[in-house]
Parts: structure tokens; sequence; C-alpha cells
């Protein structure tokens, strides 16, 4: 890496705020009414293989049971306890789902209704909750039962919700039932919730009950960190209540999103106005904001309606959601629907009895068997990962042709084009992207292990500019971005590779890629250099500076910092000493705090000596030093074992560099290609450093371009 001495200022992203989805994933899918079972291959089959970072799902608790004469959607939000059963599955596939899905790197989030109760009056014996637990019992609710007025703050926080029993939210008691509810599945890994109906809650209420959540589970997620919350706040002017009240406490749902977008995309606001789309239009601030095209209410009508697009125009519903995950306003939420033949309270594809059918997969990719799938259309999916690469990256290079033709960039990363008029866009328009030939996957697919294109290619030239030809057709969009170059089979660093294209094992046969991991995963690496008395071996590393915005030269605060703890123990009072306080794989040598050893400072993060010589006196295990079965090569293999968040890495790879001290200093750089090994796998972009993999065993050596990558 070459060390850029620049000191970014840059807004820090936390607690309720964050997505906590693995490192540079950006897109929720909502699979509604989907069954638990479905979720979990859904997330190994597609999901994280096509770059998506999460789920929401439907609530999870024991709910009414309905039937008029079919089971209506509407019943998984009359919750009858807190227990995790429910029409998509028992509690045991509740937990098997989220564990399966966070190891596909993909976050779980389910929907949240603690507002009320069911609609069955006060009493709730498997809670329990007594009618001294809600509000209208207690007189608290004005009109002694539902809200008559929306202009009455205290109705709306007080009263009923169209006869749902609401909860008196004000009692520690109440407030620990719903606590220990939602520590339940925070410690069963889910990464945060939607919270229902928030409008009908008070402020301070939420923030008690977010306080008292648990930290998220250690197995996925970094120490320390919480629940994110996106609230359901349905605000379209006009009532005392807003969305601002809430955005101190999470991010919010911007219902106003989906009307303005409608109103590009059907032509009644033409798209020129749309370069400032975002907080200027008087909706949330970027950083409070979730933004979708359509969701499980207004798609029916409900939830402050208006003229909003859904998936029964499948055109315009391509454009919105393209543009949406294009651009860089808020956190993103795909819609995946069922169809309901026009009956807003239709549930879900079922059987005589009540019971939700599993998804239909068919042999296109598409859904059937009443499924709709918007996430598997071929336009949203390949956006998945334009999102993915364009993170982080700035609006740039907009065009627009004084009307309804739009395009736009995404820094260097990625460019977009739009066309909402009724005839073609024919422009040579500047990217500001590399030269290079990329796939329109607006029209046709990446394969990343071929480094090919199903459809039509667009050339960046040298200058940065790319001719345009975008019809009214059926897809009036182009979309290129660079993990999608044509010829490039280093497989991208945006967040849904499953591992970069396949290595070469040493004998021209392809390896398979194997899946990042998430979460905090033990990495070990060894670096071949025989040394001389007085001489250690040290790396330094991370992401590069150029690859990642918000990073420092300070471990504890950059993006570019990976955060690890050291597994070897031992008698060896040299790494002993240097693995004290040495907290991150960093660039920048030693850390704050870290330990020396006879007043020498380390150079890095410390590697240990190793042999695969059995007979060694000295044992890695009791020593720190000396002989470890990991080490299958020889004298002269320096190993770091350690645990690393993989979530900080680049889809699962990392870089690093080795440095001698007393000796050779820094390596040179390195021009690494395939990586031989039971897992293998090519880099996701060109540096002159190693390039690792977290969660395995990574071998290199000192000055060399060679590399292996195995299991443990």
């Amino acid at each position: 890496m070459k060390v850029l001495l620049l000191f970014v200022l840059v807004g820090t992203v936390s607690a309720q705020w964050d997505t906590n989805m693995a490192y540079g994933r950006q897109v929720m899918v909502h699979l509604f009414e989907w069954k638990w079972s479905d979720i979990a291959s859904e997330c190994e089959n597609f999901l994280g293989p096509n770059g998506f970072g999460g789920v929401q799902i439907s609530p999870p608790y024991n709910h009414i049971n309905v039937w008029s004469p079919h089971r209506p959607w509407w019943e998984r939000y009359q919750p009858q306890s807190y227990d995790l059963n429910s029409r998509s599955g028992s509690e045991s596939e509740f937990a098997d789902m989220v564990h399966r899905c966070n190891n596909a790197g993909v976050r779980i989030y389910p929907d949240a209704v603690f507002n009320h109760m069911a609609a069955i009056g006060y009493d709730f014996p498997k809670v329990p909750f007594s009618k001294y637990d809600f509000n209208v019992p207690q007189g608290k609710c004005s009109t002694g039962g539902d809200i008559k007025s929306y202009q009455d703050v205290n109705q709306v926080r007080n009263c009923n919700l169209v006869g749902l029993s609401d909860l008196d939210l004000g009692k520690d008691y109440v407030r620990g039932k719903i606590i220990d509810y939602l520590n339940k599945m925070i410690d069963y890994g889910v990464a945060g919730f939607r919270i229902d109906a928030c409008k009908h809650m008070w402020p301070g209420d939420l923030g008690a009950i977010y306080g008292g959540l648990n930290n998220l589970n250690g197995k996925y997620f970094n120490s320390g960190s919480r629940a994110f919350m996106f609230q359901e706040v349905i605000d379209q002017g006009g009532e005392p209540i807003t969305a601002g009240e809430y955005t101190g406490l999470g991010r919010v749902t911007e219902f106003k999103y989906c009307l303005r977008i409608a109103e590009g995309i059907r032509g009644s606001t033409p798209m020129k106005h749309f370069s400032n789309f975002g907080s200027e239009w008087g909706m949330l601030s970027d950083g409070s904001a979730l933004v979708f095209v359509d969701n499980h209410d207004n798609q029916r009508g409900h939830g402050g309606g208006g003229s909003i697009i859904t998936h029964e125009e499948s055109r315009l519903y391509k454009m919105a959601t393209t543009f949406m995950m294009a651009h860089p306003y808020g956190a993103k939420r795909v819609m995946s629907s069922y169809y309901f033949n026009h009956n807003t309270d239709q549930g879900p594809p079922s059987d005589g009895s009540g019971n939700t059918n599993s998804v239909q997969i068919n042999a296109d990719g598409t859904c059937g068997g009443g499924w709709v799938c918007e996430h598997r259309w071929r336009q949203i999916t390949n956006m998945a990962e334009f999102a993915n690469a364009a993170a982080g990256q700035p609006q740039s290079n907009w065009w627009d042709n004084g009307n309804k033709q739009i395009a736009f960039g995404r820094g260097n990363k990625a460019f977009y084009v739009l066309n909402v008029d009724s005839y073609g866009l024919n422009e040579r328009l500047y990217t500001g992207m590399p030269s290079g030939e990329y796939c329109n996957v607006i029209t046709g697919s990446f394969d990343k292990n071929s480094g090919t294109c199903s459809g039509p290619t667009i050339n960046v030239d040298g200058s940065g500019y790319a001719s345009f030809s975008v019809s009214n057709g059926e897809d009036p969009m182009a979309a290129i971005h660079v993990n999608a170059r044509v010829g490039d089979t280093s497989g991208g660093g945006g967040g849904g590779d499953n591992g970069g294209g396949g290595g070469d094992n040493g004998g021209g046969t392809p390896v398979t890629a194997a899946p990042p991991p998430a979460g905090t995963t033990r990495t070990v690496i060894f670096v071949y250099k025989p040394t001389s008395y007085g001489q250690d071996l040290f790396i330094r590393g991370g992401i590069d500076h150029s690859q990642r915005t918000g990073c420092t030269s300070t471990a504890t605060t950059s993006a570019c910092a990976l955060p690890i703890s050291h597994n070897v123990g031992g008698t060896n009072s040299k790494y002993n000493a240097w693995k004290t306080g040495d907290n991150y794989l960093d660039w920048y040598g030693t850390e704050s705090g870290q330990g020396s050893y006879n007043g020498q400072a380390p150079d890095g993060t410390p590697l240990i000596w190793t042999t695969n010589n059995a007979g060694s006196s000295e044992k890695v295990d009791s020593d720190g030093v000396g002989y470890t079965s990991l080490n299958q090569w020889g004298d002269h293999y320096w190993m770091l074992d350690v645990n690393m968040n993989c979530d900080k890495t680049d889809n699962g790879w990392f870089e690093l560099k080795a440095y001698l001290s007393n000796g050779d200093g820094w390596e040179s750089d390195r021009d690494q290609s395939s990586c031989s090994g039971s897992v293998g796998g090519s880099k996701p972009y060109s540096t002159g450093n190693h390039f690792a993999r977290c969660g395995y065993i990574n071998v290199f050596k000192f000055n060399d371009n060679s590399c292996i990558i195995n299991s443990f």
C-alpha cells in the first residue's frame, strides 16, 4: 500500500442507524409472508450470491388465526403472545434461518409489532398481559376505545388502532416483556428490526425499550454492535405527529419517497428535477431515511396510499426500483410480493388448511405458484451489485435532456441512465469511469467467473466517455459498474461475490470458490521468510485507502483497519508483549497502547516462527513458537493466528504486506494473481499487496507473488 497522509473528516454511522450488513452490501429485500425455511434457502442460493445484504421478514410470534373464509395477511399483525411460532414456521426453524442467512452474508430484520395485541380483548395469559397493561381499560384514552382523530396526538398514541388492544408502554412491566421478546431474537442473531406502527407509540417509550436491548450476537457482529432500528412512521404531512420525532431513535421509513418517485416515473414531474432528489425535497436526511418504491401496506392502498407503482406495472416498477438502487439517497429496501387479485385482505399462497405454500422457483429463476419475487427480476437483481459497487460514492456527472431523460454516476464506480421520455435516448455521456468494456446489467447479467456478459456491453473510452442508446421500450435504462467489466474475473469487491472467481490449484483445475464467512472468524496467515538472530516478522494490512472512504491513520477509527484478537498463547514473552494492545490489522505499525519488548516497539502485527517438524522441542500450543499442525510446508513459516471481523473486509478479502525488523524492512510491491489451495480465489481489485481471505489459512512467501488459500 502507498500510504496517503490524509486526514479525512467523516460522519460516523453508529448504533441504531447502521444496517449491520456485511461490509459493502447495501440492499434489503422484504420477503413478505415467506416461510422461514424458504428464506434460509433463498439466502444461501440467491440473495447471498447476488450481493443482497438483508431480509425483512414477517412478524415472528404467535398470532391470531382468522378464517374469512381464508386467512388474511393482516392476522400476522395481531399478536397473541411473544413465543416465536407463527404461520412462517417454528422457533427452531426461525433460529435455523437466522444462522444460515448470517453465514451466507445476509442479515435478518424481523417486523416487530408491540404497539398493540390482537383485537380480542385485554386478556393474554401466555405473555401474560391483563387489562391493567392496556391504555383503554385504565382510562388513558379519551375516546374510551378507538382513535377518532389523527389531529389529537394523545388519541393516536393512547387509543386503539382499528380495534387493536393498545399496550401501555409507559409501564416497566410491559416494556420488560417486549424487551425480553426482542432480546430473544437478538440472541439468535438478528441484525435489527422494522418497528411497526411507531406513530402510535410515544418516542420516550420507544427509547426506553431500545435502551434495554442486548448488544448483537458476537458470533456474527462486532463486539458492542447495536440493533438497526427502522421505524414505520407514515408521514405524508397534515398531521401533528411527524417522522422527524423518531429520527433520534433510528432510521424512519420515508413514505414520501414512494409518491415522489412514482410522479417522476409516470412523467408528471420531469426527471430533470431529480438532480437534488432527497432531503431537499422535504424528505428526511439521507442518514435517517429508509426508502422503498412500495411496501406491503401501500401496494394494497393502505399506509398512506397514493398513486404508487407496484409489481402490477412491471415496466414502471423496474424503472423506479433500479433508480432507487442506483441513487445514493437512503437505506434501500426492495419489495418481494405475492399476487392478491385485487382482494387486499388476501393472504399468501396457501393450501386448503390455510398453511402457507413454499415459494416455487421456476427453471428460469423466476417464481411461480402465486409468488411475484420482484427481487428475482433480472433488472432488479443485477442492481444489487451496482449498489454495492457504488457504496459510499456521491452522485456525480449529472446529465439531463431538459425533460425526462437523465443520467448520473456514483463517483468513478458506476453510471446509470434512465429514459422516461416517449422517444429513444442516444447520447455520448461523461461517466467518469475507468476505460473498458462494461456489461449493461439492465439488459444482461455479468458472469464473475468467466468475465462475460449475457447481453449488450458499453464501452468507456480513455477520457471517461461512453455512448448510450436507450429505447423507451421494455428496459428504458442502462447501468454499468466497475465490478462488471468484461474480461475481469476478479469477482469485484462489492459484497455479492462468493469468493472472487476460481483459482488454480497448480494443475490447471479450477478451484470451487467458497463463500465469504460472516462475523468474527478464525483466520490464519503464514509468510515464509528465513531470518537471522534478532530479526522478527510483522505484517501490516487491512483495506487499501483508495478502495474505501473513512480511512485514517488511527486504527480505532479507520474504516480500512480490521478488528482482530490473537489466538496464540504460550510462554513466548516477546510475542506476548507485542500482541498486547494489538487490536487491529492496520497499515501504520505500532498501535496506541500496544506493548513493547525490552524497549523495542513492534513494527505492526507480530507473527511467530513455526515449523512442520513435530519433533521440535518447542510447540506453538505451549511455547508460542515452534511446531504447529497448521504448518504443512516446513521451517521458517511465520504465522499469525487471530479471530478477524470478516464483515469489515472486502467481501472476505483483505490485503497485507510483511515487514522484517532489523533486516529488509518492507516487502517490495506484489502482483498476486489467482491463489491455489482447497479454497483459492482471485483478488477483488489490484494493489501492490498480498491478498488474503478472512476465515481461511493463507500462505505467502516474502517478496513472492505465489499464494495458497486452504480451509481449516
